[in-house]
């Protein structure tokens, strides 16, 4: 299989397993769940043919279509793009095996549209990894707001359709208004679309204009949720704990920033940015919404509320880091969405089990959870220390990267800023650790054994260990943001 066979091939399985999960629903549970195990493996082996090319310096790309002159459907593979596209397929597969015992554990309705949409889903997040340009960006990014949707809105309630509205309307709002204006003007100025190494407005946007252009990327990209542009995230709370996994470390947010990165990088370009008047701002906003979104976690009582203020602060680390404009920090951006995704899907599949096998949702339920799920809370244990930066876990190397970042542009907002959110992210995790493991359980367990269903167990204790396991083998993933700063010079 050629590199550009595997581009097709995983633009297209994902839609294919799509129809072949609807038609399996209507046979049985099993084959439905068969059917989507295959379909992630699929997606997962095309996406990962790709790597060696990649990895030896390759950019292998596919046209699909010329809408209008110089507008393509375009796909290329560079070392962001492969990245983003290796985690997303690779958690898709280990979210399908939770999702198998988290939607059977609670008798879930519509289980085969909520997996025929999760592949479409997937299908939309390929094709913003792969993106050539930014139109074929802005369509994949609009595929997957309206594919998540429905399964945002899944439970069917008033509650949670209200929430849901909200998540809609608000990523609708920003694209449509700010993020297609934004593509709209790039082309009209740059002439193209085209991502390259080092930027398409270099010499060709100055002044107050690039820092304005800007704004209205950062904030038109509402998946990154810099504030104020966030309030979906937490309505999105709303949803199945496995879409929360999808929204918080498989997909969607991840689109968010990744989508800022690859627009800095192969937008405005570095040099370009670095040394562009007004452009500074975003430094400014990514360290208020870590700071601000952090001290909002603290005041949560429901854990899932936590996790996603706890994401709003997490996302603004990939935005500051590539704010920062130095080469340690660009790679820390990109450690940061793998470190994320593995500790953050670590700890709402947590989240979930416990909802699972003992229906709570608050805080103070917690107390003395640990002696009755000591699985599912060792997961939880070492997701919320990776989200801190404690050794040795995934988070300690992104911000490591970040840190030396900061100090090589001698970027003491930064500094300070990682140094505060670093004590805030103790001061609301390590209490829950403290009462899960040490204190006496204040309620009586609603089942009467402790961990949720094997699979759901299953795939907690896998992202844990990815989590650990991140911390000694990551050369893989510095080896392609090495090339991503090679190119920026």
């Amino acid at each position: 299989m050629t590199a550009q066979d595997a581009i097709l091939a995983a633009l297209a399985l994902p839609l294919a397993g799509a129809l072949g999960i609807a038609l399996a629903g209507r046979v049985s549970a099993n084959l439905r769940e068969t059917v989507t195990l295959v379909t992630a493996g699929g997606l997962a082996f095309a996406v990962w043919q790709i790597v060696p090319e990649v990895m030896a310096g390759g950019r292998p790309g596919v046209t699909l279509a010329e809408v209008l002159p110089g507008i393509r459907i375009a796909f290329t593979v560079e070392p962001l793009g492969m990245l983003f596209a290796a985690l997303a397929s690779g958690l898709w597969i280990v979210n399908s095996v939770y999702s198998i015992g988290y939607m059977r554990g609670n008798a879930e309705q519509n289980q085969t549209r909520f997996y025929v949409l999760f592949a479409v889903s997937l299908a939309a997040t390929i094709g913003i990894a792969f993106a050539g340009n930014l139109f074929t960006l802005f369509l994949c990014y609009e595929a997957l707001t309206l594919a998540t949707y429905p399964l945002v809105a899944h439970k069917g309630d008033e509650k949670t359709v209200r929430s849901a509205r909200v998540y809609l309307g608000l990523l609708l709002a920003t694209s449509i208004g700010l993020f297609l204006p934004a593509v709209i003007w790039t082309y009209s100025v740059a002439g193209t679309g085209d991502f390259t190494p080092d930027g398409i407005l270099a010499g060709k946007l100055e002044g107050p204009a690039v820092g304005f252009l800007l704004a209205l990327f950062v904030f038109g990209i509402g998946k990154a949720a810099v504030m104020p542009v966030h309030r979906w995230l937490p309505a999105a709370m709303v949803a199945p704990t496995p879409v929360s996994a999808l929204l918080h470390a498989v997909a969607v947010v991840k689109a968010g920033v990744f989508a800022v990165t690859k627009v800095i990088v192969y937008v405005f370009g570095v040099e370009n940015l670095f040394g562009a008047a007004g452009s500074e701002w975003l430094l400014y906003a990514a360290a208020f919404t870590i700071v601000a979104a952090s001290v909002v976690a603290l005041r949560q009582r429901n854990l899932k509320r936590l996790l996603a203020y706890s994401t709003v602060a997490q996302l603004s680390y990939v935005v500051m880091a590539a704010a920062i404009l130095k080469p340690l920090a660009e790679i820390g951006a990109a450690i940061h969405i793998v470190a994320h995704a593995f500790g953050k899907i670590t700890l709402f599949f947590a989240a979930g089990a416990i909802y699972t096998a003992a229906k709570k949702t608050e805080l103070r339920q917690l107390r003395g959870i640990g002696r009755r799920m000591p699985i599912t809370m060792t997961a939880f244990t070492i997701g919320a220390i990776s989200m801190i930066g404690v050794p040795p876990t995934a988070g300690f190397v992104s911000k490591w990267y970040i840190l030396a970042g900061a100090f090589q542009a001698d970027n003491y907002v930064a500094i300070m800023t990682i140094i505060a959110s670093t004590a805030l992210n103790a001061a609301y995790f390590l209490p829950i650790v403290y009462m899960a493991w040490f204190e006496r359980e204040s309620e009586p367990p609603a089942r009467p054994h402790g961990e949720a269903p094997w699979p759901a167990v299953l795939a907690l204790a896998l992202t844990a260990l990815l989590t650990l396991a991140f911390f000694f083998f990551n050369g893989p993933v510095l080896e392609l943001e090495r090339q991503v700063v090679a190119g920026m010079r």
